[in-house]
């Protein structure tokens, strides 16, 4: 096995090569990929009932066994996302901002891409695609460190994807896969300057938290997701509950879930009961004020450690609020800045939660699922990024290359 420095420079040599490429060169790639991953998909299937087989005997638990599944239906959605960033404008090369200065100077900027990407993450094999198939698109080489979890997935995706950039003529090096999973080579991976442009992690609040600790290189954070939706006493109550059930069950294993409803004092007991009923229904355990709980016995009393949790799983916090602004406050002291949602018909106070809101993505009348790459029509994404520098929100192909400067002379000289 090659060591982490090996690959490190051989990814690094290979994405002189995919950064050089042309549009037509890079899409090509791209549809490659994703017949190639069609073909393979009996035997990446295989492979990742491996993954599922080894997650359950080791008591993983349902969510991060939904976000580990690979079936049919989801390989498809994959194989289209990577078709939807092959449709996408080439973003590389593009100038802009150009001007003339007084001494005739043409200055504007030129976007480039950032050189090879670092992807660390867990147990999400439609990462190793998308991870790919964005930063080549973007121009970069990728380097790949998934959780053991997932390894025997990664390995047969990443093989498949390898042939494809092989048979196309490209340096099978610009994917690169890192199959030591272990902790000692994942801190490595992160202070390898001397290869990575950029690493990215993508997973749980402590694979975020270890990596922007420890790496060297700079780090593009993805964030983790304690998302709200705030029912205003101006909301249309036919839109509440699809809303809500929606954005928490449909999927509760996913950072764009539900995780704390907050809803105004004038909205009626009995509509409020409607509510946790239906929740109920969907086996949603609920923990809450002492308001909400004095409606429904099922209710558990809620503790600060509720309404600052990302559950990832059938379970929400609910609490009454006075006004828009004490909803705004809460939302901004304890989400992490990812996805929330007002439902109201009053513009007013529906221009103020999206403009006072501190999160990459702010919604009205819709649910916080939709806070996705693919449902943005980036094709698929990177990460969905909570900080503010360089990138914010979904991240697709843009996330992944910066700007120089270009300038033209005619034999000008600095006095």
């Amino acid at each position: 096995m090659k060591t982490l420095e090996q690959l490190g420079n051989a990814c690094k040599q290979a994405s002189r090569q995919i950064m050089n490429a042309d549009r037509n060169q890079k899409d090509a790639l791209l549809r490659a990929i994703a017949k190639q991953l069609e073909q393979d998909m009996p035997a990446i299937l295989k492979a990742n009932a491996l993954d599922v087989e080894n997650g359950k005997a080791n008591g993983m638990n349902a969510g991060l066994l939904d976000r580990m599944l690979l079936n049919e239906a989801r390989m498809q959605q994959i194989i289209e996302g990577v078709y939807q960033v092959c449709a996408l404008p080439d973003p590389i090369g593009e100038i802009t901002d150009m001007h003339t200065t007084e001494n005739g100077l043409q200055i504007g900027t030129m976007r480039v891409a950032l050189g090879v990407v670092g992807m660390i993450y867990e147990a999400r094999p439609n990462v190793t695609v998308d991870a790919a198939v964005l930063s080549l698109k973007a121009g970069n080489a990728v380097m790949l460190r998934g959780s053991k979890d997932i390894l025997q997935s990664n390995l047969v995706i990443v093989s498949s994807m390898r042939r494809a950039a092989a048979a196309c003529g490209f340096c099978a090096g610009i994917i690169t896969l890192l199959e030591d999973t272990s902790r000692e080579t994942a801190t490595a991976f992160m202070k390898l300057n001397a290869y990575l442009d950029v690493l990215i992690p993508r997973g749980g609040a402590g694979l975020i938290a270890n990596t922007v600790k420890n790496a060297t290189v700079p780090v593009l954070e993805t964030g983790t997701g304690n998302c709200h939706v705030y029912v205003d006493k101006d909301a249309d109550t036919a839109k509440v509950i699809p809303i809500i059930i929606n954005a928490k069950t449909q999927r509760t294993s996913v950072c764009n879930a539900c995780e704390s409803v907050l809803i105004h004092k004038d909205i009626s007991d009995s509509f409020t009961q409607e509510l946790l009923a239906s929740l109920k229904q969907h086996h949603v355990k609920i923990h809450a004020d002492s308001h909400i709980c004095a409606l429904d016995t099922d209710c558990i009393p809620a503790t600060e450690e509720d309404y600052a949790s990302e559950y990832l799983n059938l379970e929400i916090s609910i609490k009454t609020v006075s006004t828009l602004e004490e909803a705004i406050t809460h939302i901004n002291t304890y989400s992490t800045h990812h996805s929330e949602a007002i439902i109201s018909e009053n513009y007013t106070s529906v221009k103020r939660f999206l403009k006072e809101v501190d999160s990459a993505c702010v919604y009205a009348n819709a649910s916080t699922r939709f806070s996705d790459g693919f449902e943005f029509g980036l094709g698929a994404e990177i990460g969905i990024s909570t900080q503010k520098l360089h990138a914010r929100g979904p991240m697709g192909l843009q996330a992944l290359t910066t700007k120089k400067y270009i300038i033209l002379g005619e034999g000008q000289i600095r006095p």
